[in-house]
């Protein structure tokens, strides 16, 4: 019989870091050659799988595949696409037990958020109603750190650690010029519930009253009035204010600061993006203070160049554990990570079940929120400061990163394009 293969996909907003999983994953199959046959990877996500678009990672050699773990973006390409249910519609999935079977895939890996466990999940749940042996594991992946169980999530460290460095550099800039020329400069980041990401900007502070001098996180209604009277306290005294704020920042009634009319994503969450420059637009009105404003968007999430080593170190354990996982028999489970201490910063690869996973997000704990709600404690800073940890550069060629372009070749389809 000939050895089983292996299907591994990306799914969701990419990383700096998510390519990290996805040598992890392969190189540790690589190394189990008696086991496992190939990788082959969707192109696109799951679509690939759909479309029978399946990467020959064996094509690649040794030297690109170890090169993924310092290259951001999804090297295999990536989606937002949602399964619907079995319920709902069954051909998704018996297309997807033909592709594999086929193709002999025996073992499924999809790294991506909560939505992307949610269809790890299903398969898995498929393929036992089915009776067609498959080992499904998620591996976690996610800028927003708002998967649960997991100490911390993939993409994030690397996130909070741009984050933080750009609101330092920014606030510089802005404390140089305030005497005569801006007052006020926002940052938008992401973060649709949670607000991790803003919450991490913390981390540029090293005295008391240092930038960023507001916090504006999803988990806290915004106020207006408290929020103007803070921007005008602080320029009073320090001469500027930062402002970081999530995009996911939001009313008392729930309503989105920089939500679009109607705009959907392919999960159907709303289209954020546009907060900084209504914040900005309400110093102006308001106040009347200069201002400039930014938003990191896709920048923040591809900064392979400045990445936590401490992230691109989980984010490949993560992908190896989840291939030591399949290997032992385990399916519908996930490889977390498990802080064993704080200080020094220790942790292990641990797991969770796909379906206490699966459209669960973890937000950020009242705990972790200053009274006044526009900034963070000591406990949140004791967690997020061990994540931002170390570095991790990429090889410099004439002054740039060099990344890892695959040649990703597709294998002959087997199946017909309709189904």
């Amino acid at each position: 019989m000939p050895k089983p293969n292996a299907f591994y996909a990306q799914s969701g907003g990419v990383t700096a870091v998510i390519n990290a999983s996805a040598c992890g994953v392969i190189e540790t199959a690589r190394a189990h050659k008696d086991e496992i046959g190939k990788v082959y990877a969707g192109r696109n996500g799951i679509i690939g799988a759909l479309r029978e678009e399946l990467l020959d990672t064996s094509k690649e050699s040794k030297k690109d595949i170890a090169g993924l773990r310092s290259t951001p973006g999804g090297a295999f390409g990536s989606c937002r696409f949602k399964l619907k249910s079995p319920e709902e519609d069954a051909r998704e999935y018996n297309r997807l037990i033909d592709v594999f079977s086929a193709h002999n895939i025996r073992y499924f890996f999809y790294n991506g958020g909560g939505d992307s466990q949610d269809t790890a999940n299903k398969m898995a749940q498929v393929s036992r109603q089915r009776k067609y042996p498959l080992q499904c594991i998620g591996i976690p992946k996610t800028v927003d750190n708002d998967l649960p169980f997991t100490d911390c999530c993939p993409g994030f460290g690397s996130v909070a650690k741009y984050v933080a460095t750009s609101t330092r550099e920014a606030a510089l800039d802005v404390a140089s010029m305030c005497e005569s020329s801006t007052k006020v400069f926002v940052l938008e980041v992401m973060g649709r519930h949670a607000g991790w990401i803003a919450a991490a900007s913390a981390l540029a502070q090293t005295n008391e009253g240092d930038a960023p001098h507001i916090i504006l996180l999803p988990e806290v209604p915004f106020n207006k009035q408290a929020f103007l009277r803070k921007v005008k306290a602080t320029v009073t005294a320090k001469g500027y204010c930062v402002i970081v704020v999530s995009e996911g920042a939001r009313y008392a009634n729930g309503t989105f600061l920089g939500e679009s009319d109607a705009a959907k994503d392919a999960f159907g969450h709303a289209q954020l993006g546009g907060v900084a420059p209504t914040i900005a637009a309400l110093v102006k009105d308001k106040l009347g203070y200069k201002y400039h404003w930014a938003v990191s968007d896709y920048l923040q999430r591809s900064a392979r160049h400045i990445a936590s080593a401490t992230d691109v170190n989980q984010a490949y354990a993560l992908g190896k554990a989840a291939v030591e996982f399949a290997l032992a028999g385990k399916t519908a489970v996930m490889p977390i990570i498990v802080r064993t201490s704080d200080s020094p910063y220790k942790w292990k690869i641990g797991e969770a079940k796909l379906a206490k996973v699966a459209n669960v997000e973890k937000f950020m704990p009242k705990s972790f929120i200053s009274k006044d709600g526009f900034g963070i404690t000591a406990k949140a800073r004791k967690y997020l400061s061990p994540l931002i940890a170390g570095e991790d550069h990429p090889v410099y060629k004439n002054g740039l990163p060099q990344y890892v372009t695959l040649k990703n070749q597709l294998l002959p389809k087997k199946l017909p394009e309709k189904w």
